[in-house]
């Protein structure tokens, strides 16, 4: 075997000499791994669909054609570059293990995107009962192309395999629908479930912080929509390098519209008032409640009928910020709806995608969580997975348990036969006056506090702009307990290990002096003073009484009873807002303290709420937007899942 590795800059020693002295210059060693080029051959395609569209498809075989190979794909609309047959990946498929022992891996354009032929749809909706073959959608397209790819390339076993993270992994949930035969195992990862509470909207709440995304999903195709193998949209670019004073002058969201406004020659530069040349953009504005299109678009409800000849292992982050509710529910679906199906969740200490990053040691922002967890994942897991379901027997006994889980608070892996475990039960924790979190309710009281819309709660005290925020998901909260607008509950230091298990219900009973508010529940692990201090923390802080927020949720107050019929708040009447938190696998360890925060701004992660009712925030104008007094009664309570 050739070497996978090719020296592209020699060291270059060059002496001078001068006046009797010698100067000696050196140049960085740089390589390149051409193991792929090495190894495999690389083959580019339009494979026809059923309604004559093509789609740009890449695919790479092993050299080695002495034996059969399962094919593995992914479906992208971030482009399957390099483009051209001499260009090569340096990394294939999910992980090295399975690039290296041999497999084809193929990559493919989704209609509508770089070099494929279509019409791009955000989210596409999913048609059953299809009559015809102009009806298409991500399903269909799936099928095809595996009907194309097990007919047509050499040296394939008749397997066949797919995963991908977060947008990728929404089309390898896709694939499950109406599955091809051949399709043996399915890899959903970060997969999107629904957009209505996925990425740019959390329970109704705009998720200001992914604003700079927007134009990547919603940007049109140049030239009439034709294949295109460079980027045509272009990110919006923030003025500032403080994203949190820039979205408060700019106001209400409708004075971001011109960031949408693409002055390109085919594009009509007289357009309806209101209306920007990006259509996902103008379906954010447009559709402001979870209506009809929001769930057209939704993949969760068609999860009834997965095929139980289709293996699904779900994998997620326990501090995903952008795609927690998809991988999850995607996971609770099938396994509600498909009995007789091999369905299994892999979650651990990762925020979005870094299981398949190679770094030794694993941290979420500040927060430090072991060593080589997402190597042991490839090896141990995904690779395994695989290889049972496309090379070996294919049966249930693959080896994995039913939910490999990650226990953030322990820094440990557990295994269980269900999830959540078998052993739980629910515990129920009351917001208690004096800033106690209790385990039984006491008197009850309204607590105040003013909602500033000048001086919104931030989600970081980072003074940054990011393209979409990460780190604030494991990030100290003591910024925020220290805010007179952020309520907080705490337990006394914990005599025993508690270990939350499941989901998490927030049962509060709020008042506003307006009629609309949003509500923001934050579960924290207080960590001891004698905490020591990891590498990676920033400087100005310390691991001694670290506020480790474990778990995080809004809930847009007008979608308290239903986010299809939002309504306003009755102004000082005692009113109930309950918000389900993700699941968590965390232990509050013994000397720790449980905590739960309150508040009702979280900015710019999530835009600013007038705090007067309005039909479309989006639309809000300036003097919408109204300072508040808000209440939380004492009889509000936090459901936990305890393991037993």
């Amino acid at each position: 075997m050739r070497s996978s590795f090719r020296i592209v800059f020699l060291s270059v020693f060059v002496l001078l000499s001068a006046v009797g002295c010698k100067k000696t210059t050196k140049t960085e060693v740089k390589t390149v791994d051409t193991y792929v080029a090495d190894n495999y051959t690389k083959k580019e395609v339009d494979i026809e669909m059923r309604d004559g569209v093509k789609l740009h498809t890449t695919i790479y075989a092993p050299k080695d054609t002495s034996k059969e190979y399962p094919i593995i794909m992914q479906r992208t609309p971030y482009s399957s570059r390099p483009y051209g047959e001499g260009n090569f990946k340096t990394k294939i498929g999910p992980n090295e293990h399975l690039m290296r022992e041999g497999n084809i891996i193929v990559y493919q354009d989704v209609r509508g995107r770089w070099l494929s032929e279509g019409h791009y749809e955000n989210m596409r909706a999913y048609i059953p009962n299809k009559t015809s073959n102009d009806q298409v959608d991500e399903s269909s397209d799936t099928y095809d192309t595996i009907e194309w790819l097990v007919n047509n390339v050499e040296n394939n076993n008749g397997n066949v395999g797919i995963w991908g993270i977060s947008y990728p992994g929404y089309y390898a949930t896709y694939a499950t629908v109406d599955a091809h035969p051949a399709l043996k195992a399915a890899s959903p990862q970060a997969c999107i479930g629904d957009f209505f509470f996925d990425d740019f909207h959390h329970n109704g709440a705009y998720l200001l912080s992914y604003f700079r995304a927007t134009s990547l999903f919603g940007t049109p195709r140049p030239n009439g929509d034709a294949p295109i193998d460079t980027a045509w949209y272009t990110l919006p670019k923030l003025p500032t390098e403080d994203q949190y004073q820039f979205f408060l002058d700019a106001g209400p969201l409708k004075n971001l519209d011109y960031f949408f406004e693409y002055e390109t020659a085919d594009t009509p530069t007289m357009r309806p008032e209101g209306v920007t040349d990006d259509f996902f953009w103008n379906e954010l504005k447009e559709h402001p409640n979870y209506d009809e299109m929001w769930q057209s678009k939704g993949l969760i409800q068609h999860l009834k009928n997965v095929k139980s000849s289709v293996a699904t292992m779900i994998v997620g982050g326990w501090f995903d910020a952008e795609d927690l509710y998809g991988p999850l529910e995607t996971y609770k679906n099938i396994e509600k709806y498909n009995t007789d199906n091999y369905n299994t969740m892999v979650f651990g200490p990762w925020d979005h995608g870094a299981w398949a990053r190679t770094k030794e040691r694993n941290t979420v922002g500040n927060y430090y969580f072991g060593d080589s967890i997402s190597l042991f994942f490839q090896k141990n897991i995904e690779t395994k997975f695989f290889n049972h379901f496309l090379k070996g027997e294919g049966d249930k006994n693959s080896g994995l348990p039913e939910a490999y889980v990650f226990d953030t608070g322990r820094k440990e892996w557990k295994t269980y036969d269900t999830w959540p475990p078998q052993n739980v039960e629910k515990q129920t924790m009351y917001l208690s006056e004096d800033e106690e979190l209790t385990s039984e309710a006491k008197n009850v009281t309204g607590i105040d506090f003013v909602s500033n819309v000048k001086k919104p709660v931030p989600y970081s005290e980072d003074v940054k702009t990011v393209f979409t925020p990460r780190k604030y998901m494991t990030d100290d909260q003591r910024f925020a307990a220290r805010r007179s607008d952020v309520l907080v509950f705490e337990t006394e230091v914990m005599e025993e290990d508690l270990t939350l298990a499941g989901d998490i219900l927030a049962k509060l009973k709020v008042a506003t002096t307006g009629t609309a508010a949003d509500w923001i529940v934050k579960v924290i692990d207080v960590h001891p003073a004698d905490t020591e201090t990891n590498e990676e923390m920033q400087d100005h802080l310390k691991m001694s009484n670290y506020h480790l927020m474990v778990r995080s949720e809004v809930l847009r107050g007008r979608f308290r009873n239903s986010f299809s019929d939002p309504e306003p708040f009755t102004p000082n009447q005692k009113t109930d807002v309950d918000i389900k938190l993700q699941d968590v696998f965390h232990t509050i360890k013994k000397g720790h303290k449980l905590q739960i925060q309150v508040q009702s701004t979280w900015f710019p992660l999530i835009d600013l709420n007038p705090q007067t009712y309005v039909d479309n925030i989006f639309k809000a104008d300036e003097s919408d937007f109204k300072t508040q007094t808000h209440t939380v009664f004492t009889d509000s309570n936090i459901e936990f899942t305890v393991l037993k």
